[in-house]
């Protein structure tokens, strides 16, 4: 280059591009994506003038608008050039040299306390070009202006210094010829670069031509008007999105401008993969910006509990200078998680009230997320409080009900929402806990899954009506069984006072080392006795779930002790009291083992060898 005018750059520099080259990008590939999204704002650029120029004043016209990427692995090149609005002689100087005019202490002390925090700065102080040198040894840009002034060449090895010289006979726009260093040869192979673009930068919105062949095939659904788009569309879409081969079960496409500018598609898949046996499922959601990927399965964008969705969010308002570790503390970041989060949970609820069975099919599939997310994320439990389904003693076999269904059922004067949990429905409805309800015609929901109780403990209420555990010691129905009792004692169908009384403290005694209480209880109907809980804050289900926890860390897994109530009405406790005075020893064998039947209904654990052997003690006095 006979002609060229080497321009040094400030003594800073040096430290400044060894900052930018070695310490600012995390992943070397992240070039590749800075380089194709300057060019793609060349090109926008480009556009935005001819339409309000006059064709005549436009260089090249004719040329289209796109982006081709030509490698050279036996010269170990590659090259990126743009048809966009090019550059003159003094442009390349200024936007190619940026740095050199922002080397000042101020600029430096930022780049490296960003450096330092492994924050990249993509864009903010005009350094996205400069990461070309993390992979090049010798970078030449080749440009010429739309207005069709002559083109010039810049070269720089990025070392301090860059050359500008005239460049004659190009045609308008951008090339980026980069000499690979040593270790970067990949950069020259065709799959690596292919597999860098269709990672990155998918959607930009103009041609990307690879030798010849273009990679970015796909368009980006999100940014068109919905009312536009076919299904099939959508389909193709979520099919090269989620990787999928089937059908999503739902899909949510819309876009905010305000309090932000967001353009969101979101899919939920057919089946749930974590519930098939394989494993925690990594995010499936992708966040761009302008097309350009940020983080690829954002943990940062949507709630760990709806890692299930697959799609893309795209935000304008997102800085391009925003890294993935800068993004789990980022406020803008924060706010469009929860703009995208209620716009989901509101979007289901619109569905279900459209379409309850198909929404029930959703539930039984990911359900178990949402209950995640009453679970964990008090920001939002008041939506997902409209989403669980449980089923309940008055719901269809098989078919959960939701919180507002049994609000319509409850009586005027019902203060609280009643569940109780177990195995199945089976065992629930064949228990001691639901015979009061069944006979004053009450609701309660059957939780069957061991999440469950943690849910509703978690949710606390509901429309101002807090949950109960059917399994709570200090549980009152308001019944009026006292009366119904002094019928049946009078009758002699059940204990009176006095002996009531003298069971109890027989009993208090001989499950001293079991039980924290024993009493008569209000709500039991047909079934001799029951455990409840003496903490209302626990029931048994929560209780034998963090015990399992403990056991899994190698640490102790008793259940604490539990009240036991009795029915002084049932015939087997009146005649466990007469065989106090007969035969205490064999009275204590059979409280024992009303003890253990209890526990097992309550779905607490008991020794079976223990159990076995008394029960076979039992059974030889019986026959004898």
């Amino acid at each position: 280059m006979s002609n060229a005018i080497t321009h040094e750059f400030q003594a800073e520099t040096k430290k400044l591009l060894d900052i930018v080259i070695n310490s600012l990008y995390t992943e070397r590939d992240v070039f590749i994506r800075e380089l194709i999204s300057n060019a793609a704002d060349a090109l926008e650029k480009y556009r935005h003038e001819s339409l309000t120029k006059d064709q005549e004043d436009l260089f090249d016209s004719h040329v289209p608008l796109e982006i081709s990427i030509d490698l050279d692995e036996e010269k170990k090149e590659l090259t990126i050039t743009d048809t966009g609005i090019g550059m003159s002689g003094d442009e390349l100087i200024a936007d190619l040299g940026t740095i050199a005019h922002s080397g000042s202490d101020s600029f430096l002390a930022e780049l490296a306390e960003a450096a330092r925090k492994d924050v990249s700065l993509i864009g903010q102080f005009g350094v996205g070009f400069y990461s070309a040198f993390m992979a090049g040894a010798k970078v030449r840009v080749q440009s010429r202006s739309w207005d069709g002034s002559e083109g010039h060449e810049w070269v720089s090895d990025g070392t301090g210094s860059f050359a500008i010289s005239e460049c004659p006979g190009l045609h308008r726009g951008t090339k980026i010829i980069i000499s690979l260093k040593e270790g970067c040869e990949d950069y020259a192979k065709k799959w690596k670069v292919e597999s860098i673009i269709k990672q990155y930068s998918s959607f930009v919105p103009f041609p990307i031509k690879l030798e010849g062949e273009t990679v970015n095939t796909v368009q980006a659904l999100w940014t068109r008007n919905k009312a536009e788009i076919k299904d099939e569309e959508y389909l193709e879409f979520y099919k090269f999105i989620a990787n999928a081969v089937d059908e999503p079960t739902y899909q949510l496409h819309f876009s905010t401008d305000a309090p932000l500018a967001i353009n969101s598609l979101l899919f939920v898949p057919k089946e749930n993969l974590e519930i098939m046996g394989f494993g925690r499922v990594s995010p499936g959601v992708n966040l761009y910006c302008q097309r350009i990927l940020i983080d690829q399965h954002s943990e940062s964008i949507l709630p760990e509990w709806l890692r299930f969705l697959k799609g893309v969010v795209d935000s304008e308002d997102l800085p391009l200078n925003i890294s993935r570790q800068a993004l789990q503390d980022n406020a803008l970041v924060a706010k469009i998680r929860r703009v995208i989060t209620k716009k989901f949970l509101k979007f289901l609820a619109e569905e279900a009230k459209k379409d309850e069975a198909a929404y029930l099919k959703f539930w039984d599939t990911f359900g178990i997320y949402l209950k995640e997310g009453v679970a964990s994320d008090f920001e939002y439990r008041a939506e997902l409080g409209k989403l669980v389904r449980f089923e309940s003693s008055k719901s269809k076999e098989s078919t959960p009900i939701g919180l507002d269904e049994y609000l319509l059922r409850m009586s005027p004067d019902q203060e609280n929402i009643y569940y109780i949990n177990g195995p199945s429905r089976e065992a629930l409805e064949a228990g001691p806990y639901v015979e009061m309800f069944k006979k004053k015609d009450i609701e309660i929901l059957y939780t069957t899954e061991p999440i469950d109780d943690f849910v509703l403990s978690h949710l606390a209420e509901y429309e101002g009506k807090k949950f109960v555990s059917a399994d709570r010691a200090d549980l009152s129905l308001d019944d009026n069984s006292d009366a119904q009792e002094k019928e049946k004692e009078e009758q002699g169908q059940a204990l009176d006072e006095k002996r009531s009384e003298k069971l109890i403290n027989w009993l208090k005694k001989t499950l001293n080392d079991k039980v924290a209480d024993v009493s008569k209880s209000s709500r039991l109907v047909d079934s001799p006795a029951m455990i409840v809980n003496p903490d209302s804050f626990m029931t048994s289900s929560m209780e034998r779930v963090m015990a399992a926890g403990r056991m899994e860390k190698g640490m102790a897994g008793e259940i604490s002790k539990k009240n036991l109530e009795i029915n002084t009405g049932n015939s087997l406790i009146c005649r466990l009291a007469e065989l106090v005075d007969s035969d205490e020893s064999f009275a204590a064998e059979v409280a024992l083992q009303i003890y253990d039947n209890a526990m097992i209904q309550a779905g607490l654990t008991v020794d079976p060898l223990e159990m076995v052997e008394r029960n076979y003690r039992i059974l030889h006095k019986a026959v004898d």
